[in-house]
């Protein structure tokens, strides 16, 4: 089983587990409507289109609406806490919610009590509660943009608003801070750094690159690099090794935004709609996932 798990910025929803199905501008899951436009909900949904391509099974979400209070989050952190042994997923992909780093650590020791060995992703806060627990290291990855990764390299930031200095789209300077992040151990196993050039790093060795085709309007539309995150975790689900799944999303990513020929305009989920046509022209000669049925 694949499960993500976030809050969603709906006041009163409670805490759900369940199914997630694409509904025009939305996702269902048990009878609510999430959108699919940026954070938790864009991620889903390019999870949902990956499986969907590659006829894997759809992922399980559990969500909570939270508007900052926390009251969802909490709810997220006690229900993975006491059920993870029992649900055992294979993947573990974590979004947003209130960084705790007490729940944090819980969540972990309970995850090493699962049957198998889970791949636990993370991106947004979730990232943030796994630094701040002294965790990080414990992800199998992490999707940074520049500047969480700017948080990432910094021993005293609490939070990617108090980082002592940002990037300004200097890329040059990515792999100084990812070794930086890596030296403290605030850095996943294995992390893709999302931005102009995206960096594709494992035990702190840059192993890949992705520039191309440049689409200057992604930086512009909300959701992208959330939807990275979902394909990631989709693409490791069907059996791909987390780097050769980074780089796919990466290379995905940027051509659905060519093919929908986005502007600053587009919501996230036009790009989404053409991860169908990306994957039947490139996937194959991209990786051994040259059928609609998983990796051969």
């Amino acid at each position: 089983m694949m499960l993500i798990a976030g809050t969603v910025p709906i006041r009163d929803m409670p805490l759900t587990f369940g199914e997630a199905s694409a509904g025009g501008d939305y996702l269902l899951v048990e009878g609510w409507r999430i959108p699919q436009t940026q954070g938790t909900g864009a991620m889903i949904s390019a999870a949902l289109a990956t499986t969907g391509y590659l006829k894997t099974e759809a992922s399980r979400v559990l969500l909570a609406g939270d508007i900052g209070q926390g009251r969802g989050s909490r709810e997220i952190y006690e229900y993975l806490i006491q059920n993870i042994a029992r649900l055992s997923p294979e993947v573990l992909a974590l979004h947003y919610w209130l960084p705790d780093m007490a729940q944090t650590r819980r969540l972990c020791e309970a995850i090493e009590k699962c049957d198998r060995r889970t791949v636990l992703i993370a991106d947004a806060s979730s990232m943030y509660s796994a630094k701040a627990a002294g965790l990080a290291p414990f992800f199998d990855v992490f999707c940074p943009d520049t500047a969480e990764m700017a948080f990432l390299a910094d021993l005293d930031a609490t939070h990617p608003a108090y980082v002592r200095f940002m990037l300004f789209n200097d890329m040059e300077r990515v792999p100084e801070l990812v070794k930086a992040a890596y030296q403290r151990k605030n850095a996943a196993k294995l992390m893709l750094v999302k931005g102009a050039v995206d960096y594709i790093v494992k035990d702190g060795e840059v192993l890949a690159t992705v520039n191309e085709p440049d689409v200057p309007a992604m930086e512009a539309i909300g959701g992208t690099g959330d939807i990275i995150t979902g394909m990631i975790s989709a693409f490791v689900y069907a059996g791909l090794e987390p780097h050769e799944a980074a780089i796919i999303a990466a290379r995905a990513n940027r051509m659905a935004g060519k093919m929908a020929g986005v502007t600053p305009a587009n919501r996230v989920n036009q790009v989404i709609n053409r991860f169908p046509d990306v994957f039947k022209q490139y996937l194959c000669q991209w990786s051994g996932v040259c059928t609609t049925g998983g990796v051969e």
